[in-house]
């Protein structure tokens, strides 16, 4: 079979931090990305932000902030981030922004490991939004002119943009995304009948920040070099939750986005997203196992163990195709090769 690649598995178990999203009272009038405005109050800033690949890396140098809020209109996020280094070189939407410093949303309303939205934006409200139609390591569709309709964002600055002289402490942002651009795209399939969430409901998010090394030349930011390659340093990459390796697009690592009325708790569906993760295992290691045999296998016991047996996983194999299945709690939950997750409400 050609064009084997292996697909990284993570290396640490998910975190899954939670967000307890309390209902918004009032509206943010026009944004302009200051937090301290009376409607921000009711926003409980989330933890502190780890290295993408997990604890044993050092944890961030720089502090980053997030608080999100909810009403029937829209979904909002704040974010505070402490930087003495502010600069931006993009300018455009729907331009590349992770080749600045930036800020970056990552929802889905679904936990399907598909059909997912990303936002990034830099100090200088430049914007890029995107519809991930599979992520990255399923040979991705990323959908880049699809567009938010109605997103508001605004930055502010506590210093001076591209400015090295100034005495530059930290950039803030505002966004505000209308539900009906986030139940657009197939994902009405789920939610048919309305747009805005229901208390109780939880989609998975993620939040990451890049953060490049930079020297200051000519009184400008430019990104460090390697000196021994001449090439830039690599980015620094900070996420509210952990993948364990240098790809953010793990649906399944995410955290969890609970909406509430005030932040009260809710369950999550903790034991259903462990029998999920054994099919994603499966996943996994059937791509492993192709690189290394050119074929997928039927045998989910070597490649899960007493979790086959756990979950009563068995796996249906073509030359060039899987499917995962397992029985679960009286339901059946299938797999398939491209990373597809779903649940056969057909099956008896």
């Amino acid at each position: 079979m050609k064009g084997n690649r292996r697909v990284r598995e993570p290396i640490i178990a998910p975190q899954c931090p939670q967000y307890r999203c309390a209902r918004a009272k009032g509206k943010p009038g026009r944004l302009d990305g200051d937090l301290s405005k009376p409607f921000w109050q009711r926003g409980v800033w989330i933890e502190d932000f780890h290295d993408i690949e997990g604890d044993s890396r050092p944890r961030p140098a720089k502090q980053t902030r997030v608080k999100l809020l909810w009403d029937e209109e829209a979904l909002y996020i704040g974010a505070q981030l402490t930087d003495d280094t502010i600069w931006a070189t993009v300018t455009e939407r729907d331009k590349v922004i992770f080749v600045d410093n930036d800020f970056e949303v990552f929802l889905a309303p679904q936990d399907s490991s598909h059909r997912y939205y990303e936002l990034e934006m830099n100090a200088a409200n430049a914007v890029w939004d995107l519809l991930m139609e599979k992520p990255q390591r399923d040979e991705v569709r990323r959908i880049i002119g699809w567009d938010i309709h109605g997103l508001e964002s605004a930055v502010k600055i506590d210093g001076e943009l591209n400015n090295p002289a100034a005495d530059n402490k930290s950039w803030s942002l505002e966004l505000k995304i209308p539900w009906f651009s986030l139940r657009e795209c197939g994902i009405d399939e789920v939610y048919p009948k309305r747009l805005a969430p229901e208390p109780g409901e939880v989609w998975r998010l993620n939040f990451s920040r890049v953060e490049y090394h930079v020297d200051v030349k000519d009184n400008r930011y430019v990104k460090r070099k390697n000196p021994q390659t001449g090439a830039d340093l690599p980015e620094e990459n900070w996420v509210w939750a952990p993948t364990g390796v240098i790809d953010i697009h793990m649906p399944e690592m995410w955290g969890y986005l609970t909406f509430t009325e005030n932040g009260e708790e809710w369950p999550l569906p903790l034991q259903e997203d462990e029998m999920k993760l054994a099919l994603r295992r499966l996943y996994y290691r059937e791509h492993a196992y192709l690189c290394g045999h050119e074929r997928f296998t039927a045998d989910a016991a070597a490649l899960l163990g007493d979790e086959a047996e756990k979950y009563d996983i068995s796996v249906w194999v073509t030359p060039s195709m899987f499917e995962g299945i397992a029985h679960w709690n009286g339901q059946v939950w299938h797999i398939r090769q491209d990373g597809y997750v779903w649940r056969d409400d057909t099956a008896e």
